[in-house]
């Protein structure tokens, strides 16, 4: 009697131990492992190494990525009546070889894949011992670039010679961690006679109704005929499979469907897919599950007479991407949590955003990432894993890398979430204008992966995603075997574009001299809350430039670029606080900016991704969200910038104009209002006029002169909008201006999970915040960065637990923020 498939998880009876290398005395004795896990966390757990992640453990630590690492447990097993069993890795990081009762059953070289071995022969009826040798991953990497023959990259490890996360060796923003363990599941399979080696599942719309597509891929013990049947949506299909035949489709069609939409363009239903196998005599073989939507998605590249555009087109309606970068949430990615990667959407979400890029960097994502994507409606970009370097195409590399994209163009397609594939991040640029044309001195970079092999398996199993073959790319370039053709990779007319100019070189106020078709990476840094800087960095006394301060910093003269792009328009503080409370700040209006410059110019320009939302660690960065999960001002930066409607005041040829955005599905109709007004709160001067916006549209008023030329620039500002939703332009920098003491009101009452605040400015305020961590570490507030006229209020509420929070506690200078304080001396 045929049996179904059955998986018994080895996750118990671990152990640890340090096999070679420079470990400390002691770590060659056996402790306590958990998997899924890696080395680090196991360390942590037995309070054998300080956390990583404080003051310069980093450092201290970095021994962990030179040791070989072996892992260890046994299991009982008894035979059965099934045809195999299989021990199956869902993921090892990094370099192994794996034995069983002592009989070698191979090696492993890849994080990105699993691996499936059949063990029934070297199984025991019994106790049975598997054992998984690590191998040093930076050895192994420095091992691989010779071999492969070293090539260029930006960081000094040749994290593009090994199939690992590229992060886990450090990045500009990252700690080098070099993990090494087993970090997914791992068990035992058996089965019989036949299994669902690969189910790639598609719904496509069609009117009202639409289609679900299966096709499987089988792997035999035996070649008995079964049967495929898929249920979804109330609807049963089955087909035979003959005897032998390890391949099969079928397609179910249903005959009312609802449309899965991004967030703010509709609800997201999904559809459960049951794919079953089974035998003659009816018994099931093995069974697979996924949920679907149905939409269709691709990207407009039509070419017009400004250029290429990149815009997203789902359901037949042109999105603009709201979006933000994101790297691994914990560079321990183990302890990424579905609750935490929940924790983390629901505030991408509040951010107004509608897109999330996963970075060639980081990992393929996890399917709880992918699942909550779809039922929560966040769009997904995914990298293949590439990023910034020229990576080899010889062997062993080359067939590791096919491997990988298939498993994960597989395991990703069916998601509604998923949006676009792209080949790398950075490559194509880096090959046309970093030097790699000459010191690669003839060797392979990668272009046969991004303008081949990509998009042929893209074709192959997943034909309904689109691709790119980079980040960023122009539509019509290409390989013709010696160099790129068509247009320049970071062409602002042509795709998607990254600008570095301005943190790197240029001021922010320099991202208004650009109008690209799509913006995939920009950013500006800052310090995490200071909550988060405080646990992390114990410097006494702690300064911008002390010796934790510096190790959690990583970017190339980041303090020094930081402090460049204050200095034209802030003064420099001089207490450790006040610098904190700047350099967020900045970073915050420099990225709103930017945003409210490319809102203003849709349709030309139809998305922005933000680098970056997140942190893997405690550091300064570009992230939205610090690595202990606290909001940074950016992040009310980005949640301004990107509301469903906007006004925002940008400089136009002859003047000023307000452009009005309306990215809702009703018609927005109100009375445009834009003054002219001193900062002591008198009216200048005053344009009305009727508007009517249809959805989805951006309109932009041109501002007479009367309001759109001071007569004072250090003292005035035009304020702009419909009703509450204003945007402000003021004529000088904050340093050059009249801003003078904030006078702010704060009253305060208890409210449904938190405390509900009330502010009244009695000067003007410019981009008043509330650091609430300051009085709760656990506190976070609704809204940030407002600007307020005199006599005018706000409320808003700050989340948190236990007991209102006092008005004096929220109104101390530490914890009442604003730009008022670094102009007023």
């Amino acid at each position: 009697m045929t049996t179904a498939l059955s998986f018994r998880p080895l996750d118990s009876g671990w152990t640890l131990r340090a096999a070679a290398g420079p470990a400390p005395d002691g770590f060659d004795a056996p402790m306590d492992a958990v998997v899924p896990g890696c080395v680090h966390t196991d360390l942590l757990a037995a309070g054998l190494i300080p956390d990583p992640f404080l003051d310069d453990n980093e450092s201290a630590l970095a021994w962990i990525g030179l040791v070989d690492w072996t892992y260890t447990t046994s299991f009982t097993w008894a035979p059965d009546d099934t045809d195999r069993t299989d021990l199956v890795f869902e993921g090892l990081d990094t370099v192994t070889t794996i034995l069983l009762n002592g009989r070698e059953l191979g090696s492993t070289a890849n994080q990105h894949r699993s691996y499936r071995f059949d063990v029934r022969d070297a199984l025991v009826d019994g106790e049975n011992e598997l054992v998984v040798r690590f191998r040093s991953p930076v050895k192994y990497a420095n091992e691989q670039s010779v071999a492969l023959g070293a090539r260029q990259r930006p960081y000094p490890l040749p994290y593009d010679a090994i199939r690992k996360s590229a992060c886990s060796f450090g990045w500009d923003w990252g700690i080098a961690t070099y993990t090494s363990g087993i970090v997914k599941p791992v068990g035992l399979e058996s089965w019989s006679a036949t299994r669902l080696e690969q189910t790639r599942v598609v719904a496509t719309p069609a009117g009202g109704g639409g289609t679900i597509t299966v096709d499987v891929e089988l792997e035999r013990a035996r070649e008995d005929a079964v049967t495929l049947t898929v249920r979804a949506g109330g609807v049963v299909g089955a087909v035979d499979v003959a005897a032998g035949d390890t391949t099969a489709t079928l397609v179910v069609s249903l005959a009312n469907v609802e449309r899965w939409w991004p967030v703010g363009y509709g609800s997201q239903p999904l559809y459960e897919v049951e794919v079953e196998l089974a035998a003659s005599d009816g018994s099931v073989l093995d069974r697979a599950t996924r949920k679907v939507g149905f939409r269709d998605v691709r990207w407009d590249m039509t070419p017009d007479e400004a250029g290429t555009p990149f815009t997203l087109v789902v359901n037949d309606q042109p999105v603009f991407v709201k979006g933000v970068n994101w790297i691994p949430d914990d560079a321990l990615t183990v302890r990424v949590t579905r609750d935490r990667l929940g924790r983390r959407f629901e505030q991408a979400l509040d951010a107004n955003l509608n897109l999330i890029r996963v970075w060639g960097g980081g990992l393929y994502e996890s399917d709880d990432f992918y699942e909550l994507a779809d039922e929560m409606g966040l769009l997904v970009w995914q990298d293949f894993l590439f990023a910034c370097a020229a990576y080899a195409e010889e062997e062993p590399l080359r067939s590791e890398i096919e491997a990988e994209a298939r498993e994960n163009i597989v395991r990703l397609g069916h998601h509604a979430s998923l949006v676009l594939l792209t080949g790398n991040n950075e490559n194509l640029w880096g090959y046309e204008d970093w030097g790699w044309k000459l010191r690669l001195d003839g060797k392979t970079w990668g272009a046969h992966y991004y303008y081949e092999l990509f998009p042929a398996l893209v074709a192959e199993l997943a034909p309904h995603v689109p691709y790119a073959p980079g980040s960023p790319f122009s539509p019509g370039a290409g390989w013709d075997g010696e160099g790129q053709t068509g247009p320049h990779p970071n062409d602002e007319q042509h795709g998607s574009m990254h600008l570095w100019e301005q943190w790197n070189r240029l001021d922010w106020p320099t991202y208004r001299d650009h109008r690209p078709r799509f913006v995939a990476e920009f950013g500006w840094q800052g310090p995490p809350a200071w909550s988060t800087l405080v646990r992390s960095v114990s410097d006494a006394p702690l300064t911008p430039e002390s010796p934790g301060m510096i190790v959690h910093q990583k970017a190339m003269e980041g303090n020094t670029k930081l402090t460049n792009g204050l200095i034209p328009h802030f003064r420099m503080p001089e207490a450790m606080e006040d610098w904190h409370w700047a350099m967020q700040l900045n970073q915050a209006v420099a990225v709103r900016t930017a945003l409210e410059h490319f809102r203003s110019w849709a349709p030309h320009t139809q998305g922005a991704i933000v680098w970056q939302l997140n942190d893997c660690w405690p550091v300064t960065s570009w992230a939205a969200i610090d690595g202990d999960e606290r909001p940074k001002p950016l992040y009310y930066g980005l949640k301004n910038a990107f509301a469903p409607r906007l006004a925002t005041i940008q400089p136009r040829e002859g003047g000023l104009a307000a452009v009005l955005v309306n990215d809702t599905a009703d018609t927005w109709d109100g009375e445009f209002v834009a003054r002219r007004v001193g900062f002591a709160g008198d009216e200048l001067a005053r344009f009305t006029s009727p508007v009517s916006l249809a959805p989805r549209e951006t309109i932009t008023v041109p501002l007479p002169a009367e309001v759109a030329a001071a007569a004072d620039a250090a003292s005035e500002l035009v304020v702009a909008g419909v009703d509450e939703v204003r945007g402000h332009w003021f004529f000088a920098e904050p340093r050059e201006s009249a801003l003078g003491a904030a006078q702010v009101e704060v009253r305060t009452e208890p409210a449904a999970h938190g405390t509900l605040v009330s502010l009244t400015a009695g000067s003007l305020v410019r981009d008043l915040t509330l650091l609430v961590d300051k009085v709760d570490p656990g506190a976070v507030a609704s809204d940030a960065l407002v600007t307020l006229l005199p006599g005018e209020s706000t409320t808003l509420l700050v989340r948190h637990d236990g007991d209102p929070l006092a008005a004096s506690a929220l109104s101390d200078p530490r914890v009442l923020r604003t730009a008022n304080e670094l102009v007023a001396s």
